[in-house]
């Protein structure tokens, strides 16, 4: 991957320029016969899931290029430190708007606040920065998100004709709003078959950081208190395949239903080998467009509107919002994934999953 900084004088000439810099970055410069800024963008890491580098990082990068606009994208790899770090400094070389995915909100206010103070455009891009007052916030229904995935364990576990299971919540990152709101979303669902006695309530625990290492230790434990569990709702593909590790352990993989979320290959596969129940897409390539609109808009000094409002729940401020539609997939449509290029045929139907991708319609 390049590495590079642009200075202004190189940007006001349209030349390119690349130089060393440090942590995981991509930079560019293109001609622009406008005075635009420059635009920085911080994810969040490469672990809790594979999306933000194999995804967003790659679509956002597309869009900046494509739009002639001076970017600098790079991961703080799960370090408050470091995102602090790579904020100033984005500042410091001339971004005029940042893009950020916090790790908690508090972070995530110290970045805002600061930018402000500099004249700086902040968009929360995937997780709103709660208190943060950040210009925009571009992201998924993620309510929406977590209704689809409590929508997907009841027919999952009607489709097993189970009994009055007992179910397990693997919840996201406690520090992480959109877990929250996954929350909200699938406990909506949930809660009225817990209070009828249709469903049992199991352990409900959150995961620290996404840690997939902490879930799956985090699981074991609830499967050696609870040797009954019989669907788990997991937030996210990672914290699923934590699960679905220590049920294989225990001969109960495919028996139990287990939820996700991002359709990463790693999720997807485990669909198609009937250890996941379902996933829940959520078309990156879209997010990232929005959000980069958003940017190159205000990086060439326009003031550009948002189609809708998020409240913030701490300030009860609204902040403008571009909320994308989720897509709940199963066995039966894991297809329209890779017919989106969101994942390759290539890199999911490898091996033993060549004929299971064959029967589930992939082209």
């Amino acid at each position: 991957m390049r590495k590079g900084i642009l200075s202004l004088a190189v940007l006001v000439l349209g030349l390119t320029a690349c130089g060393g810099n440090s942590g995981t970055t991509a930079t560019s410069t293109a001609q622009n016969s406008q005075k635009a800024g420059k635009i920085g963008v911080i994810l969040p890491d490469s672990k809790s899931s594979a999306r933000w580098e194999t995804a967003d990082h790659k679509y956002l990068e597309e869009a900046f290029k494509a739009a002639g606009i001076a970017y600098d994208i790079q991961n703080a790899q799960n370090d408050k430190t470091a995102f602090q770090t790579i904020a100033d400094q984005m500042i410091t070389n001339g971004a005029t708007v940042l893009m950020i995915v916090n790790l908690d909100s508090g972070t995530g206010k110290t970045v805002i606040d600061k930018a402000k103070s500099q004249g700086v455009a902040v968009i929360d891009y995937d997780r709103l920065t709660l208190g943060g007052g950040a210009a925009y916030y571009v992201s998924f229904d993620n309510t929406k998100v977590g209704q689809l995935q409590g929508e997907g364990l009841v027919k999952c576990l009607a489709d097993k004709k189970a009994g009055k299971p007992i179910v397990a919540e693997l919840n996201g990152s406690p520090t992480d709003n959109n877990a929250t709101l996954f929350k909200n979303g699938y406990d909506g669902v949930l809660k009225p078959k817990y209070d009828s006695g249709e469903f049992v309530k199991g352990p409900d625990q959150s995961v620290p950081e996404w840690d997939n290492t902490q879930a799956g230790t985090i699981f074991e434990q609830m499967l050696t208190q609870q040797p009954k569990i019989a669907g788990v709702l997991a937030a996210n593909d990672g914290l699923g395949n934590a699960a679905i590790t220590v049920l294989k352990k225990n001969n109960l993989n495919g028996k139990v239903p287990v939820t996700g979320q991002d359709a990463t290959v790693q999720g997807l596969q485990n669909i198609l080998a009937g250890d996941q129940c379902m996933t829940v897409y959520k078309a990156v390539k879209k997010e990232a467009d929005a959000a980069a609109k958003l940017a190159v808009a205000l990086a060439k000094g326009d003031k550009p509107t948002a189609s809708g409002k998020v409240t913030d729940p701490q300030t009860k401020q609204d902040v403008p919002s571009e909320l994308l539609e989720p897509q709940s997939i199963t066995v039966d449509n894991v297809k329209d994934v890779v017919a989106d290029g969101y994942v390759s045929k290539e890199e999911l139907c490898t091996g033993d999953f060549a004929k299971k991708c064959t029967e589930a319609g992939i082209q």
